[in-house]
């Protein structure tokens, strides 16, 4: 069978899975609908958590940037890992504890002030909506190659089926829906890296491969025959200033996106979220660990394949064409010597590879079966759309609970809250979609922009709001709004209007830590400037951090 017919049989057959847990896991109360009925088991959790986190950046994007970058990619190993350990031990287990399942939630409980709860929800749905695109630009690009559909339609069937899920099942549906996602993808991913691995070095375990054999010295000597410079050599591409904020902003970020955090508040209690963690650790790594082994095989075998072969040739090539009729391969003989040249120089280069198709192409390119091709399409699908479900789920809830619940109508009824959750999913999807389309960039760049943003938000009031009782509402609010002003107009100046990167360098990407760090300072010196929390404000925050004892009655509760 051909790659479409398999890529149609398995994005099918996992697609009923999805809907049927979806429809056995619908829900009308709204306990269901936001935090799953706080009944999932730790292991399940686990592996929703680690569906929700391993996002399309992480499975279609990852190892394009890495392969692009080199040594300079493990910006995004380093940053995305190390900041769920942050998230896992330092402050997930105190979220829970305090019992409310948004940030926003806390954050207005916390410093005991809706104009903070507005602040957070502010902040919450503006990095959901810049996550949420990313994904939706990566399920865009597997069914505008697999169904040879243009990204516009790609992206629409897309929000479609997102759609379905997060309206249908809420939290409830979505967590099992993510676990079955997870099983989908982390398969889809090992397979063909086992595959190049074996072909490639011998070794069928890809992180031994990529550790014990001299595939790291072959592809050093392709790339400076080339022009470029080795591909393990470091800050070639940023500089040691960037790669330092990028790493931090994607940590940091990490310990303050509220897609992740919600997932510890679907569980019975703090320490089924503890070991909900570590489970979810543990899944995350096993891809995490594959990724620089793929990166670099994907990248020796595409340069293996195109450089200095013919038109002719690299037309012959079914998964070439199929891939230059996306838009996103293209060739131009632009010497006129009838073959083509991959080189650095993008005046001379005649081939153009966008690095989002490096994990999806890259079965092809190695001439595996056309399941595993297929595999590995279903997989890019199964990773997007679950991060993307997660994602509404906090943009409804920061809504139809922190706003319209908690401010607007607290007599609202189950079915009433449960309604407008669904209607703010509805036009979630409907902007996500939109900069689906018209991306401001890669989709692990646009996620990075994410995690940013949650750095210089969110992470500042979480931190201090657990450890320092002496944190007040305006310390907080004034922090809030202050670093996610600055990282913001950063992010938008150098993306959208051709600003340079005149803070020493600093990349978009990086630019969330230094917006941290001034959401730090602003809120730690205006808290000192102004009075001190009530009283029962700081009992609450001491007793929080106690292994064992109940919050102040009316602090925190389940929902």
């Amino acid at each position: 069978m051909s790659v479409e017919i398999w890529t149609t049989l398995f994005v099918g057959l996992s697609f009923i899975m999805y809907i049927y847990i979806g429809w056995r896991s619908r829900v009308k109360d709204s306990s269901g609908f936001f935090v799953a009925g706080q009944g999932v088991p730790s292991i399940a959790n686990g592996a929703a958590t680690a569906a929700d986190w391993m996002s399309a950046a992480s499975f279609i994007s990852m190892a394009g940037l890495i392969s692009f970058l080199g040594y300079d990619g493990s910006i995004y190993l380093m940053g995305w890992t190390g900041g769920y350990v942050l998230l896992a031990l330092l402050l997930a287990p105190y979220l829970r504890k305090f019992g409310k399942y948004t940030v926003p939630d806390f954050v207005g409980d916390r410093y005991y002030s809706n104009v903070a709860r507005v602040v957070a929800v502010i902040a919450a749905i503006f990095v959901s909506l810049t996550y949420v695109a990313g994904q939706m630009r990566g399920v865009g690009i597997v069914f505008s190659r697999f169904l040879q559909v243009d990204i516009t339609t790609g992206v629409v069937i897309g929000m479609v089926i997102v759609g379905f899920f997060a309206v249908l099942g809420g939290m409830k549906g979505i967590t099992w829906t993510q676990v079955a996602q997870y099983c989908v993808l982390i398969i889809a991913y090992l397979i063909p890296a086992i595959a190049l691995a074996f072909v490639l070095t011998g070794n069928p375990i890809p992180q031994l491969g990529f550790t014990f054999s001299d595939i790291a010295d072959k592809l050093n000597q392709v790339q400076t025959d080339l022009g470029f410079a080795e591909y393990t050599q470091p800050f070639v591409n940023k500089s040691m200033l960037d790669v330092l904020c990028i790493t931090i902003a994607l940590m940091v970020g990490t310990a303050g996106l509220p897609h992740v955090i919600v997932r510890f508040y679907t569980v019975k209690n703090v320490r089924s979220a503890r070991f909900s963690a570590g489970w979810a650790l543990l899944f995350i790594a096993i891809l995490y660990t594959t990724a620089p082994a793929l990166s670099m095989f994907a990248r020796y075998n595409l340069i293996d394949s195109l450089h200095n072969q013919t038109i002719e040739e690299v037309r012959q090539l079914d998964w070439a064409n199929k891939w230059e009729n996306t838009g996103l391969l293209a060739f131009e003989d632009k010497n006129g010597d009838g073959r083509l040249q991959l080189t650095p120089d993008e005046a001379s280069n005649e081939i153009t590879i966008d690095r989002d198709i490096i994990v999806l192409s890259t079965p092809e390119v190695a001439k595996l079966a056309p399941w595993v091709i297929a595999l590995v399409a279903a997989g890019g699908l199964a990773a997007a759309l679950s991060t993307a479900s997660g994602l509404l789920l906090v943009i409804s809830s920061s809504f139809a609970h922190d706003i319209y619940y908690r401010m607007i109508n607290p007599g609202a009824s189950e079915s009433k809250r449960v309604f407008v959750g669904r209607l703010m999913v509805g036009l979630a999807i409907v902007i996500a979609g939109y900069f689906g389309v018209n991306p401001p960039g890669f989709v692990g760049q646009v996620v990075a922009f994410a995690f940013g943003l949650a750095a210089a938000s969110f992470f500042p009031v979480i931190i201090l709001g657990i450890f320092d009782k002496r944190t007040n509402k305006e310390g907080a609010i004034a922090g809030m709004i202050v670093g996610l002003a600055v990282t913001a107009f950063y992010i938008i100046g150098v993306k959208f209007a051709d600003m340079p990167t005149w803070f020493f360098g600093v990349s978009a990407e990086g630019i969330g830590t230094v917006g941290m760090i001034i959401n730090l300072f602003v809120t730690v010196v205006v808290s000192r400037l102004t009075p001190p929390p009530p009283t029962e404000i700081q009992e609450m925050v001491e007793d929080l951090r106690m292994p064992t004892g109940e919050l102040p009655a009316g602090a925190a509760g389940e929902f």
